[in-house]
């Protein structure tokens, strides 16, 4: 009973950060989308973000360059995991793992504006094609849904790689020389032994990688400029542009109830991988 008081107590201060940091912005944010001064507690905010063509594109746009890139870190940062795993140089290992983590090092303005010299129309891509005769004037790679990708896919994917080399480092070496004294090839060893044991950091990589995507807002403001349209962007014009807060809390919450699906979505898929 003595030690059950004490965690308890040690658990105070942790309890009073969450209600604090989290839960009570997070109620604030819930009351401010659905509660309006002059017609009370409804739902038309959320039918009306619908209903708005624009905001639907936002929406599905922000929803599929965000799982897409998710997929893409998850199919490119298991082998690069793996590789950096199987480097037994400590010092090699750390000069990679700092590469790995320079895009979170770097200042958004700094690495996106890279990406403007890179995908310009007298960027490095266009001349390097144009000094090939692989085309005859430039392609418009800026201010594309493409650009926001490669953007995005650049800057998250450490999450992801981080995360898998934390769960690969504890998966024991004597399980995969098991499996290979068995008969089984790297493909299904991976598959077999590999990817269930690390399905936890996939499932947290994917949901940081996700969650980073759809929120935010200097990559896609710069990459995709005006017209193309994501939900932090349109989140912005609400707020600071329009002035509709209403409008621009319900559309926080749809990104916190996207996450939150897509993190159950992972979590499912993580099960089936492991059920196999």
């Amino acid at each position: 009973m003595i030690q059950d008081k004490k965690i308890l107590y040690m658990l105070f201060p942790c309890v009073i950060f969450l209600l604090v940091f989290f839960l009570l912005p997070l109620f604030v944010l819930v009351f401010n989308s659905i509660y309006q001064p002059e017609q009370g507690f409804n739902f038309d905010s959320y039918l009306k973000f619908f209903q708005l063509r624009s905001s639907n594109r936002a929406y599905f746009r922000s929803l599929y360059i965000g799982v897409f890139v998710t997929l893409f870190a998850i199919i490119l940062s298991y082998p690069a995991a793996i590789a950096i795993i199987a480097i037994k140089k400590k010092s090699l290992r750390t000069l990679v793992m700092t590469l790995v983590v320079l895009p979170l090092m770097t200042n958004p303005v700094a690495r996106t504006f890279a990406w403007l010299i890179i995908l310009g129309k007298n960027g490095l891509i266009n001349n390097t094609f144009i000094s090939l005769e692989l085309i005859e004037k430039p392609v418009k790679l800026l201010y594309t849904e493409g650009a926001i990708f490669v953007g995005l896919l650049q800057l998250f994917m450490p999450l992801m790689i981080l995360s898998l080399i934390s769960s690969l480092e504890n998966v024991r070496e004597d399980y995969e020389l098991a499996a290979k004294s068995l008969g089984a090839n790297s493909v299904v060893t991976f598959f077999r032994i590999k990817f269930p044991l690390t399905v936890e950091g996939m499932i947290i990589g994917g949901t940081l990688v996700f969650t980073g995507c759809i929120t935010a807002y200097v990559t896609p403001s710069l990459l995709g400029g005006s017209r193309v349209l994501t939900l932090s962007t349109l989140l912005y014009q609400k707020a600071y542009v329009t002035l509709d807060w209403t409008m621009a809390t319900t559309i926080a919450m749809i990104m916190f109830l996207t996450t939150y699906v897509i993190n159950l979505v992972l979590k499912r898929i993580g099960r089936l991988g492991t059920n196999k």
